[in-house]
């Protein structure tokens, strides 16, 4: 990498270029947002169901089936205590246990984002969390995980990383 230029500077992400060296010589601009990363978490339940969240996000114009999922922004947590943070404020939920499932880059031609899953199992209720902004229309749901799995396949999961938390659970979980 020759250079970078910041073109945004945000709290989530920032919008820089690289001038990168080609490997047949010459350098190239590459635009891309750097960003601060992520953790989601499949939690099933004692009856084999999967927590998922509907959430709107403006991008693409639509609700879409997650789960419960934010942004590594508290300096000093581990990824571990993310999850658990995030799996209480969106779905009023705790784990006894947490394991780590996979890591996934979501969109690598264009960003940095890395999002840790893990897989949270020991379900217990915590006291509601106050939810403010977007998070107020949330609709949290248990659906067994078989039929998120058809969901993803009917088109009805379309959240990167719901799909791949989803599909490597299934796999974990056979053993």
């Amino acid at each position: 990498m020759v250079a970078t230029t910041e073109r945004f500077h945000g709290r989530i992400f920032d919008i820089v270029t690289d001038e990168v060296e080609m490997p047949g010589g010459g350098t190239a601009p590459r635009d891309y947002m750097r960003h601060i990363g992520a953790v989601g978490v499949v939690a099933i339940d004692d009856e084999g169901r999967v927590v998922l969240v509907r959430q709107y996000r403006h991008p693409v114009r639509a609700y879409l089936w997650e789960l419960p999922a934010g942004l590594v922004d508290v300096t000093g947590e581990d990824a571990a205590a993310t999850g658990l943070r995030e799996l209480a404020e969106e779905a009023d939920l705790t784990a006894g246990r947490l394991d780590h499932l996979v890591d996934l880059h979501t969109t690598p031609g264009c960003s940095s984002e890395m999002i840790r899953l893990f897989l949270a199992t020991e379900l217990r209720e915590v006291p509601a969390f106050e939810r403010h902004d977007e998070e107020q229309d949330l609709e949290v749901r248990r659906v067994p995980l078989a039929d998120a799995v058809k969901m993803i396949f009917n088109g009805q999961i379309t959240n990167g990383p719901a799909v791949a938390g989803l599909l490597a659970a299934v796999e974990r979980l056979r053993g």
